[in-house]
């Protein structure tokens, strides 16, 4: 089935997804990042193993939020499209990207959240970022990626979405949501630097107290939600 894609989407996500190889967070052909048009019924995400370097706009592989299936084209893919999905379909969100940054990698195959230790972390995430669970043999022989996608919808049934825009999947690594695929891409740098910053506190001083969560949501409401004053509107 072939379907009309949006020519802006496509060169949204392509970007994006330069931007992330541009960034350091992506490795080789290691990455991936998709936007959504929920009104067409479908995201755009990269093509599976293609070079960040050779990407076009054209090489944007559409698929049906509603089925999972490539609608249209010769390209698969990216083969974490499957976890994209159930994302899309689970939060609100309009981009999503996934690196195997270092540090944050190294939380994720350490099964540990990254700690909300102060203000810098509260402008992007309100509160820890999480770790899934450990995906069991038979969701990782039955449906991987989209099991993938379903531990991390399963991670947010006690935490929002919204105010906690990024995740560590168990033995695997990050993945970051936002108003935009770019957006996206802007929260999974911050999580590595968030990454790099909880690591560096823990070796400084190991017991050192959480912050107050009053000064947490202050720092957080500055940026996000009705009452936000910072920047420019």
């Amino acid at each position: 089935m072939t379907v009309k894609v949006s020519a802006q989407l496509r060169a949204l996500v392509c970007r994006a997804n330069k931007e992330l190889a541009k960034s350091g967070l992506a490795y080789g052909t290691f990455g991936n990042v998709s936007g959504v048009d929920r009104a067409a019924g479908l995201f755009v995400i990269k093509p599976s193993g293609v070079p960040y370097a050779k990407l076009t706009p054209a090489s944007m592989v559409a698929v049906s939020l509603e089925t999972g299936k490539v609608l249209g084209g010769k390209l698969r893919p990216s083969s974490d499209a499957p976890t994209h999905r159930a994302l899309y379909r689970a939060f609100t969100c309009g981009g999503i990207a996934h690196t195997h940054s270092e540090m944050a990698t190294a939380f994720a195959q350490a099964r540990t959240a990254i700690r909300c230790m102060g203000t810098t972390h509260a402008d992007y995430f309100h509160g820890d970022i999480p770790v899934t669970r450990p995906l069991t043999r038979e969701e990782v022989f039955r449906d991987y990626e989209a099991n993938t996608g379903a531990v991390i919808v399963e991670t947010f049934r006690s935490r929002s979405a919204e105010e906690i825009p990024g995740v560590l999947v168990a033995s695997h690594g990050p993945f970051t949501w936002g108003r935009d695929a770019l957006a996206a891409v802007e929260y999974a740098r911050v999580l590595e630097l968030l990454a790099r910053m909880d690591y560096t506190a823990r070796l400084l001083a190991p017991d050192t107290a959480r912050p107050e969560a009053f000064l947490i949501d202050k720092h957080h409401s500055r940026k996000h939600g009705k009452d936000a004053y910072y920047g420019q509107g």
